[in-house]
């Protein structure tokens, strides 16, 4: 199960709109996300148009995975008409629940957009127990 853990995500957005959205290590940009299941397999997209494939960071470590991603700012020598699209570093953390398999992501990067698959763990996916109708006890087939 993914779990959101980022109360203060429209906070984040006024303060954006009202000082700047150019990302910075200190105060990353927000990055647009949408998470839905398939059958036992989490899938997560980002939104990321213009970045280039090789300035996105994938890291999982326990059950936290953290996209960091960076559009470089324009040249300073451009006489700027219009400048509405974010620039500089932008992250995003997503806490992840015991029953999904941190250890099997998968990740692509097409059109602007990450998708990260994540599968349900074995241990979570559900199972059959058998019963043995003349015994007392229990046999389980796993």
């Amino acid at each position: 199960m993914l779990m959101r853990t980022d109360p203060f995500r429209e906070l984040d957005r006024l303060t954006q709109q009202f000082f700047g959205s150019d990302g910075t290590a200190a105060r990353p940009s927000a990055m647009p996300m949408d998470a839905w299941r398939e059958g036992d397999t989490f899938v997560v997209e980002f939104d990321l148009p213009g970045i280039a494939p090789d300035s996105i960071e994938l890291d999982v470590e326990r059950n936290v995975v953290t996209v960091k991603a960076e559009r470089p700012a324009r040249d300073e020598q451009a006489e700027m008409i219009a400048a509405e699209r974010p620039r500089g570093i932008f992250s995003r953390q997503l806490v992840l629940g015991d029953n999904l398999d941190t250890d099997n992501i998968t990740a692509g990067y097409e059109n602007g957009v990450l998708r990260l698959r994540i599968p349900v763990a074995e241990q979570a996916k559900p199972r059959k127990i058998s019963i043995n109708a003349g015994s007392d006890r229990q046999a389980i087939n796993v």
